[in-house]
């Protein structure tokens, strides 16, 4: 008795001059309710991960969006130029990302159901062909850059010369415009060398009357008429055998119809006859596989690409002379079987070098 006495008088005088601070406070309450409820008092303390998980993720996407968008004002108000081409690489790096799954899709497709290239739709024949020669392109930038601190290097590069080593998804549009005008310029350049080689191999030609067809589409091709789809065709057995045929094609002509598709001619003979094989290959398979879909089903952007890829330089034609064009270079390519392809490799020049269409 004496000692719970003694406990009630130190509690009493403790509680009168110390006052429990929040802290305590809490600590006892939360002690009462675990107690009262018989559960571990912890329990209650407990958060659903999930919804702690959601709203941070939330929280932290609002924040870098708002930083990214200051982050853009900040360079778009203080240095212009540079934001123009930050934006350009950023979407370029998007684009990219983009194009290489869909070719894994296509790719995986294509193993799943053991389909060929030759297989494939239009769009994905020409989607995987153009993102091959872009990773080609970006490879070579890859190589280049690992040595180290060589990626300060590269920048400065690819800013000195974006036509030579950036690939379309990096172009502004302004320079789209011109890198094609330049490009077609370069291959223009060899559109006489074609015609003179041509020219050289027509008395070698034993028929006398593909001889008289030649002489006349050469000297119509120089003198600035457009042939006609039949001028063409007519020479098919030309083509196909001796001196014309793709296995019977000089060294020099080699290097000309490389330059000619904008390959390079800096190769062996067997390398640049290979190459030119496959390359007129696969617009030979396209050609097919464009005619099954219809030109009328592609985009005038799709128009006027498939029209500089074979030859035509497309950017200041209008879109329905490209199409009546593209027509007719499909008359020419669906006629032809796969012995007579050197025709179809000669027609990017002798079909397109006196097109002219309206202006825009």
């Amino acid at each position: 008795m004496a000692l719970s006495g003694v406990c009630l008088a130190r509690a009493a005088v403790w509680g009168s001059a110390v006052t429990p601070g929040p802290f305590v406070t809490r600590r006892l309450q939360l002690g009462r309710c675990g107690l009262v409820s018989g559960a571990p008092w912890s329990s209650k303390l407990h958060l659903s991960p999930k919804v702690d998980v959601k709203s941070m993720i939330s929280y932290m996407a609002t924040k870098t969006k708002a930083v990214n968008e200051k982050y853009h004002r900040f360079l778009d108000r203080n240095f212009p130029r540079f934001y123009v081409l930050y934006t350009i690489f950023t979407k370029g790096l998007r684009m990219l990302w983009a194009d290489a799954k869909k070719a894994r899709r296509i790719k995986t497709n294509m193993l799943k159901h053991n389909i060929k290239f030759h297989q494939l739709s239009y769009r994905e024949m020409e989607h995987l062909r153009q993102f091959r020669r872009d990773v080609a392109k970006c490879l070579f930038l890859g190589i280049i850059s690992i040595p180290p601190f060589a990626n300060y290097l590269v920048f400065l590069l690819m800013y000195l010369f974006p036509r030579q080593l950036l690939i379309r998804h990096f172009w502004t549009p302004k320079q789209q415009t011109v890198f094609l005008d330049i490009y077609h310029a370069l291959r223009k350049q060899s559109h006489p060398e074609v015609l003179t080689c041509l020219e050289r191999t027509i008395p070698v030609i034993s028929d006398a009357g593909l001889r008289w067809h030649l002489t006349e589409l050469c000297s119509k091709t120089q003198h600035g008429t457009q042939p006609a789809v039949n001028d063409i065709l007519v020479l098919r057995e030309c083509f196909s055998n001796h001196p014309l045929g793709m296995n019977h094609l000089q060294a020099l002509q080699l290097k000309v119809l490389s330059r000619a598709m904008l390959l390079t001619p800096h190769l062996p003979p067997f390398l640049l006859r290979s190459r030119l094989k496959n390359h007129t290959t696969v617009i030979h398979q396209l050609d097919k596989a464009l005619a099954k879909l219809g030109i009328g089903e592609l985009t005038a952007q799709e128009v006027k690409s498939a029209c500089y890829l074979r030859g035509l330089n497309s950017t200041h034609i209008a879109e329905d002379r490209c199409r009546i064009w593209l027509g007719e270079w499909l008359q020419i390519s669906c006629s032809l079987k796969e012995a007579e392809l050197s025709l179809l490799l000669h027609s990017v020049v002798l079909f397109s070098t006196n097109y002219i269409g309206k202006r825009h």
